[in-house]
């Protein structure tokens, strides 16, 4: 077989696998959406708490930064979350003109509840492929794992670009 043949079938194989990625994350964020929404809780609002509990307490001003968002909008979003107690405003006492944003003990408390669903959720779906299926799952897994972070460490040093498309180097 010649190289270029290995090598069309390894980029189909890729765009393959791309695909399912995609529809398997989305369809998986679709089920975890739903289930949001019965507990009252959008995605943007999730992720707002996934923030703060990955990276505590912290100014309005840096929330909206990190959620990509203006202060107004952050601080909508924060107005909503609270109304259900799972975030709390807190003003700083050296600066009062500074407002720190926090997750309650109720807002942990919902994030570990989320997270157990979503646990459960996987474990139904993988209860449904067989031991082989799961263990090759595994070992595909520990190689994109391994995969993933060689690329995040390579990623800003423009001489380890020896697997990519010379033509696609700064994309």
């Amino acid at each position: 077989m010649s190289r270029t043949t290995v090598d069309s079938k390894a980029s189909g194989a890729k765009t393959a696998i791309i695909g399912d990625l995609r529809a398997t994350f989305g369809e998986l964020k679709c089920i975890a959406s739903e289930r949001l929404v019965r507990q009252g809780i959008s995605m943007t609002q999730l992720h707002v708490m996934h923030l703060l509990q990955g990276h505590g307490e912290m100014p309005m001003s840096r929330l909206a930064e990190m959620l990509d968002v203006s202060l107004s909008n952050a601080t909508g979003l924060v107005d909503r979350v609270e109304e259900r107690g799972v975030v709390e405003r807190v003003r700083v006492a050296e600066d009062r003109r500074m407002v720190m944003v926090r997750l309650t003990p109720l807002g942990r408390e919902t994030l570990d509840e989320i997270e157990a669903l979503r646990e459960q959720l996987l474990r139904r779906v993988l209860d449904r492929l067989d031991e082989a299926k799961l263990v090759g799952m595994a070992s595909a897994m520990a190689d994109l794992r391994t995969a993933i972070a060689t690329t995040l460490t390579d990623r800003d040093d423009p001489d380890t670009h020896e697997h990519t498309n010379p033509n696609q180097r700064g994309n």
